[in-house]
């Protein structure tokens, strides 16, 4: 199961991925935005990662506008981190 996210300045390029996901037969979890009215990407990115953290999904797609501060919201969760620091 693939984690899905982004915000509103992301919001086609999100419909654009989950229609590819569909076409290839993937399952997805959707977690927003729903629009393209103006939000927050950090909401999204951090229900992403909780998602991630608590086994609903296994892996995310995230985006933002820039495809900045989306990272940095999941970079501050260490499981969803690319990097995950040694233990």
């Amino acid at each position: 199961m693939i984690g899905i996210a982004s915000d509103h300045a992301a919001f086609p390029l999100k419909q654009f991925v989950i229609e590819y996901l569909k076409e290839k037969g993937l399952e997805f979890k959707d977690y927003g935005t729903y629009s393209p009215d103006s939000c927050n990407y950090a909401d999204y990115g951090h229900a992403l990662a909780r998602g991630i953290e608590n086994g609903e999904v296994e892996k995310g797609i995230a985006m933002c506008g820039s495809g900045e501060g989306i990272s940095m919201t999941l970079n501050k969760h260490q499981d969803c981190s690319p990097y995950p620091s040694a233990q």
